[in-house]
């Protein structure tokens, strides 16, 4: 432990007690065996604390580095919305276009983009409609509208309530595609990913693309020993969760919120504003946003991310510039709920006014 405070106050001599670092390394003590960790705090544009922690790779004793990917899972969402958003002001489309406009041949229940967007559609989970067994053929998110163009009910009418939607976020990943003219992927990598150098996060499609770093994804058994879980038949759907990212890309990407350079930070303010019910009950959800209050009161704007073998937190403070991403490759054996965890090393850092 004192070497590894010891060499971060080398590398970090003026942004953090040695304290602090010690406290954070406590909090992050059951990733440094087994299945990992990358974190990273920002503050100010500045990184005061970064850290890897445990294995990417159990199997062949690979470390988590900065530059290690691991699937975003829903952390994915902050993506899709900020694309959706980008050909909205390019005036390729409107929030309130319905997606019978879309797909002629899509139910008429009046969901909207907007909708969709703000978790408000009423769709119902395409997961229950898919077995996740032997992983014969995994959904994609085309499989996913042809599920809901053949659906004969849905939740609730459009906008009536919040239910948040694996599946919303699957059809605006297509939306993308058809407003683009670009695969979803490629847009990402063309409009997001390569403008802010994001050089090693990708939407995976497997036989298509890469990942350079890849960390898998890790359950645990019974008798506490970890075994490869990295996939299920949900982990081709893109627009979701199929995002792979590391903690140095994540980092540009906070950065981007800031500067204004993928989106307007007027509308990235859109994006941070809750949705409202057809009643006038807020969301608590933006556009690809959770949101809540602090806990000293402050707003924060934040994506946690759970799916087979991952769990992940990105955890922002807008108005104090701070922010905190924590990627993990394990879904379980955890210290505590990840938006908990964020905050338990927030206040370690000692970072907030």
């Amino acid at each position: 432990m004192q070497k590894t405070v010891f060499l971060f106050l080398i590398l970090f001599p003026f942004l953090l007690k040695a304290q602090n670092a010690e406290a954070i390394d406590q909090l992050m003590k059951p990733y440094t065996e087994g299945p990992g960790a990358a974190l990273a705090i920002v503050k100010d544009g500045k990184v005061i604390f970064e850290k890897s922690y445990g294995l990417a790779d159990m199997e062949n004793k690979v470390p988590v580095i900065p530059a290690s990917d691991f699937r975003l899972a829903s952390v994915s969402k902050t993506f899709t919305a900020a694309a959706v958003l980008q050909l909205r002001e390019q005036g390729k489309l409107a929030l309130d276009m319905k997606l019978t406009d879309i797909w002629k041949d899509f139910p008429e229940y009046g969901i909207t983009i907007r909708h969709l967007l703000h978790h408000t559609s009423g769709l119902q989970d395409y997961e229950s409609f898919v077995s996740d067994t032997a992983l014969v053929k995994q959904v994609k998110d085309k499989d996913v509208l042809e599920i809901m163009k053949k659906a004969d009910m849905v939740y609730f009418p459009a906008g009536q309530q919040f239910r948040y939607s694996n599946t919303g976020y699957a059809l605006l990943a297509l939306i993308v595609e058809k407003f683009s003219g670009r695969s979803f992927a490629a847009y990402l990598a063309e409009n997001i990913f390569q403008p802010l150098g994001m050089k090693g996060s990708v939407a995976y499609e497997k036989g298509v693309s890469e990942i350079k770093n890849r960390a898998y994804g890790y359950a645990q058994a019974a008798d506490g020993s970890w075994f490869r879980k990295d996939q299920s038949a949900y982990s081709a759907v893109l627009g979701d969760g199929g995002i792979y990212s590391n903690i140095t890309d994540m980092i540009q990407w906070d950065k981007s919120l800031y500067s204004g350079r993928i989106l307007p930070l007027a509308v990235i303010e859109e994006g941070f504003t809750s949705g409202v019910t057809s009643s006038g009950k807020a969301t608590d959800y933006g556009f690809g946003w959770r949101l809540k209050t602090g806990p000293a009161g402050e707003k924060v704007t934040y994506h946690p991310g759970s799916t087979s073998g991952f769990l992940n937190i990105f955890y922002r403070i807008p108005a104090e510039k701070l922010s905190l991403i924590l990627l993990t490759n394990r879904s379980a054996g955890n210290p505590m709920p990840m938006t908990d965890l964020a905050e338990k090393i927030l206040e370690a850092c000692g970072c907030m006014k």
